[in-house]
């Protein structure tokens, strides 16, 4: 019996099928404006940095436009530790980077991997 109440105010409530006014209907949508207006933190959420996105610790997402192919490896490399700690506000050396290319082979960006 129990289970069946639950599953009908589980329906009631994925359908939104509650009276305007109601105690439910207001609950509801005071659910809706905290989870609206709640804090980014409380999700994790990291902004973006443009170009360069931290995947997890020394492991970085660069966008192509951000890899210079026309100068030396080691430049490179270099070049991209300190765009990378422009943007995290700590230094980052760069070990290596691998292209990730989608099923037609083109380059759709880079992973990095770093260490402090």
């Amino acid at each position: 019996m129990v289970q069946a109440g639950l599953k009908g105010f589980m329906k009631r409530l994925i359908l939104w099928d509650y009276q305007r006014g109601s105690w439910q209907y207001d609950v509801m949508c005071g659910l809706v404006l905290v989870f609206m207006l709640a804090p980014h933190s409380w999700f994790r959420d990291q902004p973006r940095i443009q170009y360069a996105s931290q995947i997890s610790d020394g492991v970085f997402w660069i966008e192509p436009e951000l890899v210079n192919f026309s100068e030396p490896e080691p430049k490179r490399l270099q070049d991209l530790g300190k765009a990378l700690t422009l943007r995290t506000g700590k230094k980052q050396t760069i070990l290596r980077i691998e292209p990730i290319v989608d099923a037609e082979k083109e380059v759709k960006g880079y992973m990095a991997y770093t260490r402090p």
